[in-house]
């Protein structure tokens, strides 16, 4: 049964007539491929930094605990005729809380059928869900596996950290539990159904023992993530509009002892993201890059919500006054806090458009750029680690770059490879200077590493670490192909062009 509508707010920016005003422009929104379903809306731990229960919108409390069937019908009827409007034949849903394993399992067996059997036949629909692991058992993967449901997990690494933040409400840890639940999903049996883990950065944890600690599991892939808070609610250690950057200091040892090893023994988002975004690609978040964000939440209610992290800005912030009954996810596409974030380097304030980096960083995480006065139209308050760690990485990327074009060319009787692109603005050392102006002016950050040539940094080490080779080597051939210059040039090469500055359009057909 509908509810009645529930009241949104709309902050200084983005508003409805910025919309009306890029579609009399001829702008078209793009079409959602990603959908998230809060099939249960309470927990059963107390996680102290629980962007969902601990934020300024406390709207979880009139929710239904559950998702009713008749909403997971109607929910899977609209995501269906998204699809089938817009031509789309794959798509992802995640099954969210909360902590959607409270929904039951036969809830969960059902509502996986709902969703596939209303996309059809013709629509590869990809199944998962986000856990806190407490309640992940052998007959529960055994449920999984049988629905088509892969498994993402949240931890913090070893029992001190994890136990720190993510109690129940009795106070009690629940590492011991996540780790049995963990043990389980990583064996044989369950293996493909591991989607990864989810890691919200604490900067008193020394960031490789943590690394390592989540490395234990053997995940396909981690997600570190940085804690959310905004100008108004810095982040734990930020001080907004400061230079200290501890998020980029922690992320860069991780970086290290991730890229330095011999063979790639995981993924990790955020930094994969970074380095594909230096080398032109996509990134695979919305935390960065300017790839328009194509997904939607439902709440337990039915109604339709931008993304959740947005309560951390104010009461009402991720609220649209849309659902599922009355209205498609077309109508959603339009919303102001939906169709900004489509917008790519036109969805930024103009600080972040003057700085080259943004096409990399992307403005942050939209949620940490809220400012009462301004709305969503700032910087990140993570601005200057942001900066930094992307510097960072960019010269590492240059320094072994330019010991690949020396290698192959010497091979190959050249001349040596004193020509690859790197940043004048950083050392070598991992030092880098300061982030764009916080205040609306000009940013001072220098050229990024595709604008143009540069020179080895002095001081540079004499050469790259044993992993970073064979890794780039193989990133090569997927880079150098993916941008059309593999032809005429070894695999090493054609990867060194893809940082190189793309050659006038004189020269193109030489």
């Amino acid at each position: 049964m509908s509810r009645p509508r529930l009241r949104h707010a709309e902050p200084p920016w983005p508003r409805a007539t910025d919309v009306v005003a890029r579609q009399a422009a001829g702008w078209e929104p793009y079409p959602l491929h990603s959908f998230v379903l809060k099939v249960h809306s309470r927990c059963d731990l107390a996680c102290d930094y629980c962007y969902m229960y601990r934020s300024h919108d406390q709207s979880w409390r009139t929710q239904p605990r559950a998702m009713a069937p008749a909403v997971v019908d109607r929910t899977a009827e609209r995501i269906a005729e998204h699809l089938s409007a817009h031509g789309l034949r794959e798509a992802g849903v995640v099954l969210h809380g909360g902590e959607p394993l409270l929904t039951g399992d036969a809830a969960l067996a059902r509502t996986a059928r709902v969703l596939r059997a209303a996309a059809g036949d013709g629509v590869r629909l990809h199944l998962s869900l986000q856990t806190n692991g407490v309640r992940l058992t052998r007959e529960r993967l055994d449920l999984c596996a049988e629905s088509g449901i892969r498994v993402g997990v949240s931890t913090d690494g070893g029992r001190a950290a994890h136990d720190r933040h993510r109690r129940g409400a009795d106070g009690r840890g629940s590492h011991a539990r996540v780790e049995a639940a963990l043990e389980l999903l990583a064996s044989a049996p369950y293996r493909p159904l591991f989607a990864g883990l989810l890691c919200t950065i604490d900067l008193r944890n020394d960031p490789v023992h943590a690394y390592e600690a989540l490395l234990g599991h053997r995940p396909p892939v981690v997600d570190f993530l940085l804690p959310l808070g905004n100008w108004h609610t810095p982040p734990p250690g930020i001080v907004p509009g400061g230079q200290r950057t501890p998020y980029a200091d922690w992320l860069w040892a991780v970086f290290k002892r991730w890229y330095e090893a011999p063979v790639r023994e995981t993924g990790v988002r955020l930094l994969d993201d970074v380095m594909t975004l230096l080398l032109g690609g996509d990134a695979h978040t919305e935390s960065l890059g300017l790839a328009p964000v194509r997904y939607a939440v439902v709440e337990s209610d039915g109604s339709l919500a931008q993304d959740d992290a947005l309560r951390t800005a104010y009461d009402g912030a991720a609220r649209t006054g849309l659902d599922v009954w009355r209205d498609s996810f077309d109508t959603l596409l339009r919303h102001p806090g939906i169709a900004a974030r489509q917008w790519g380097a036109d969805g930024l304030c103009g600080a972040c458009r003057a700085c080259p980096l943004h096409r990399v960083c992307g403005g942050g995480h939209y949620a940490t750029r809220y400012r009462r006065a301004t709305g969503f139209a700032n910087p990140s308050v993570y601005c200057a680690d942001l900066a930094s760690l992307i510097r960072r990485v960019r010269a590492r990327l240059a320094q072994d770059v330019a010991e690949l074009t020396t290698v192959t060319e010497g091979a190959a009787g050249g001349t040596g490879g004193t020509d690859c692109p790197v940043p004048s603005d950083v050392d070598g050392s991992g030092a880098v200077d300061g982030p764009g102006a916080m205040d609306g002016s000009s940013a001072t950050d220098g050229p990024s590493i595709t604008d143009r040539p540069g020179v080895r940094p002095p001081g540079a080490s004499a050469g790259p670490s044993p992993g970073s080779i064979p890794r780039m080597r193989a990133e090569g051939r997927t880079y150098g192909r993916a941008h059309g210059r593999t032809e005429g040039r070894t695999d090493d090469q054609a990867f060194a062009q893809t940082l190189a500055p793309a050659p006038p359009a004189a020269d193109s057909s030489s």
